[in-house]
């Protein structure tokens, strides 16, 4: 009883030091459920009130951080093994061009029944699928780099030399090297790619690029008949 009654003093007088049951703990090993009891009549400053509740709120943020940095990892890792798996099946010059393909499909030029497009055109937000679809047409198409066009479409109030500038250092080409066209501004909008991040839409021409349009055209025909998608 005298080693509890000396514990229990112990354990107020760090709590009227403003310490949380944590630190308590550390100096008087009890069950919290104990501690619950001896302190329940324990009153606070508004200093210790406020320190208390900061440690809480650091505690959230460091087990927020904690939870975030897990799945960061988890994410790696299956990037790690998605890339693994990718190099394997990508080995063929086969796969290679039907993603290509799939790509222009998704977002490239289309011929419609009342108008057979006849020039190769790719248009994406995204600098890396615009550089990714300039290296497939250099390697798999044969395109020559001094062939291709660049067109920028950009909101008039963005920050335009600032994305110029943005493009040409991702494309590897002069700012006179990108015709720019401006979109009207809309004083209320509902899109979403506003601010410091947006750079407009990046159209990537070809140049006397009917056959190679046709071509592609037919490999998108070969590869629905192929799911047999109609």
């Amino acid at each position: 009883m005298r080693a509890k009654r000396s514990e229990r003093e112990q354990a107020v007088a760090l709590r009227r030091k403003g310490l949380s049951y944590r630190e308590i703990r550390r100096h008087v090993p009890v069950s919290k459920s104990s501690l619950s009891l001896w302190l329940r009549e324990v009153g606070l400053a508004k200093r210790q009130i406020q320190r208390l509740s900061e440690k809480k709120l650091a505690a959230g943020r460091r087990g927020g951080q904690i939870v975030h940095e897990m799945r960061m990892r988890r994410l790696a890792d299956r990037l790690r093994s998605a890339n693994q798996e990718a190099k394997s099946l990508l080995d063929e010059r086969d796969l290679w061009w039907a993603v290509g393909v799939v790509l222009y499909w998704a977002e490239g030029g289309k011929m419609k029944e009342w108008s057979t497009h006849d020039r190769f055109e790719f248009t994406n937000m995204d600098p890396v699928m615009i550089t990714f679809m300039r290296v497939w047409l250099r390697r798999y198409c044969g395109v020559h780099d001094r062939d291709v066009r660049f067109r920028l479409g950009i909101h008039e109030t963005a920050d335009v030399r600032g994305s110029l500038q943005f493009w040409a250092r991702h494309l590897g080409v002069g700012h006179d090297e990108i015709a720019t066209w401006l979109k009207r501004h809309n004083p209320s909008p509902k899109r979403r790619n506003t601010g410091s991040t947006y750079h407009g839409t990046m159209r990537m021409e070809v140049v006397r690029s009917t056959a190679l349009s046709h071509r592609i055209a037919g490999l998108i025909q070969a590869m629905r008949a192929h799911c047999g998608v109609v």
